[in-house]
């Protein structure tokens, strides 16, 4: 695992730019599932060590919300 490899500091930036935009979004709508969602893909872009993991997950976060908002 190598934290500074091109692929994981992309997906870390992507996925926390997006987890960051989720997150201001639901606190300002008062949402709470955005709000959720932001947390996790900020605390997955920071906590998880593996690019294509980090990927899956925060892409599987994404799904779901949109997935239960539509609902």
């Amino acid at each position: 695992m190598n934290l500074l490899d091109e692929k994981f500091l992309w997906a870390s930036l992507i996925w926390g730019a997006l987890g960051s935009g989720y997150l201001v979004y639901g606190w300002r709508q008062k949402e709470p599932l955005p709000t959720i969602a932001g947390v996790v893909l900020l605390g997955v872009s920071y906590l998880v060590g593996s690019w294509l993991l980090m990927s899956v997950i925060a892409g599987g976060t994404i799904a779901l919300v949109h997935f239960l908002q539509r609902r």
